[in-house]
């Protein structure tokens, strides 16, 4: 009798050799001592005190979890108070929280597309709007990175009714940023929608860091909707979409990842509602973080590393081989730095990359020695036995 589990065992075999096998490392209390540059806590909110006490505080008056799904008894006023705020913050007119940005990802597409709706989607998207375009049922067109000209022929030789253009605000690898205006423009001139990923812009770019959509001066756009991640710069847990009443009561209607989902819980609306207040009163956060990404690229080119521009929070240097990639990160990880290693399928082969992201409470002392690792990394990928 054939084993059913031994496919899997093979495929292990397999993605061992080629370096592309995966474990967890639980944070002991307290933390393992590293400088993190993995995470995504942009404006190191997540450890806030007055961040971490409203999610205790709302945890021992709502509960711990939210008890059932939005639309039956998973709203809380915390959820509609957390709601109106992302929506006067980002400067739309409607918001509904998910209790994850990749099911806010699901959710929109899942909602807005449909077999009479072409969808257009960047080739760098993040996979959970990879993930949300399979969930479409849409016939999908993926496009060259940043191409709009591509985007363009796409949508004036659709046969579909309608469109949908999506995007990252910024890409979650290389960390550049997508062309909005430009797209917005292709969107109006073919009479599409446009969907924006502001996972990793929110609390990062636009003024107080409203985010990517509202510093190229899309905010009030009908035909643009933007999902959002709350466990980044707001240093909490779950998601939201933000847009016009429209898309909103859409997705309260049609969306599955909405309608079937526990709504996120209290502590965790709590907490991002209070993150976020503190960011719009502590704009010096937004600049922090960005002055802290160009010096971390600064110190990667100074060793000698190939790394991307600093548009945002994230950086990635290639390095190209899994393997040598795992060996980079674990040399980082002896100099007492924590950074990313990406690789495929997450990049295309080939393209094995360290993902560094910066924080705004980074020190300079941190920083330095985030160039002392760079610089040992650099030596290892010259050595004649990483070529």
């Amino acid at each position: 009798m054939r084993d059913p589990l031994q496919r899997l065992r093979d495929a292990y075999s397999v993605r061992t050799v080629a370096g592309l096998t995966r474990r967890l490392r639980p944070r002991p209390v307290g933390g393992d001592g590293l400088v993190d540059l993995a995470g995504s806590d942009f404006l190191g909110l997540s450890s806030d005190e007055r961040v971490v006490s409203a999610a205790a505080a709302a945890a021992l008056t709502w509960g711990a979890g939210a008890t059932g799904s939005r639309l039956l008894s998973g709203t809380t006023a915390l959820h509609a108070e957390l709601e109106a705020a992302l929506a006067r913050f980002s400067g739309a007119p409607d918001a509904l929280v998910f209790s994850s940005g990749y099911l806010a990802d699901l959710g929109v597409l899942a909602a807005l597309g449909g077999p009479e709706v072409l969808v257009v989607s960047d080739e760098q998207n993040h996979p959970a709007l990879v993930d949300a375009c399979r969930l479409s049922r849409s016939r999908v067109t993926v496009v060259p990175h940043r191409d709009v000209g591509a985007v363009e022929r796409a949508l004036a030789g659709r046969p579909e009714e309608h469109a949908v253009v999506v995007t990252d605000a910024v890409f979650a690898v290389a960390g550049d940023l997508a062309p909005l205006p430009e797209l917005a423009e292709a969107c109006r001139r073919y009479d599409a929608l446009l969907v924006v990923d502001e996972a990793n812009a929110l609390g990062v770019l636009g003024e107080r860091g409203r985010g990517a959509v509202y510093a190229a001066g899309l905010a009030g756009e009908p035909a643009v909707v933007r999902t959002m991640s709350l466990a980044k710069s707001l240093g909490s847990q779950g998601g939201a979409v933000v847009g016009a009443p429209d898309v909103i009561q859409e997705l309260i209607d049609r969306a599955r990842p909405f309608l079937v989902d526990t709504g996120l819980a209290p502590g965790s609306v709590a907490s991002a509602l209070t993150a976020l207040r503190i960011l719009s009163s502590t704009p010096d956060l937004v600049g922090a973080v960005r002055a802290r990404a160009g010096e971390l690229a600064w110190a990667a080119r100074q060793a000698g590393l190939p790394v991307t521009r600093p548009d945002a929070a994230v950086l990635s240097v290639t390095i190209g081989d899994p393997h040598a990639a795992l060996h980079a990160q674990a040399v980082c990880a002896e100099f007492g730095v924590k950074v990313g290693c990406i690789r495929p399928p997450s990049v295309p082969e080939g393209r094995s990359c360290l993902r560094l992201t910066a924080r705004a409470t980074l020190t300079d002392a941190e920083v330095a020695l985030a160039g002392r690792a760079f610089a040992a990394v650099a030596r290892m990928l010259h050595t004649p036995s990483r070529r």
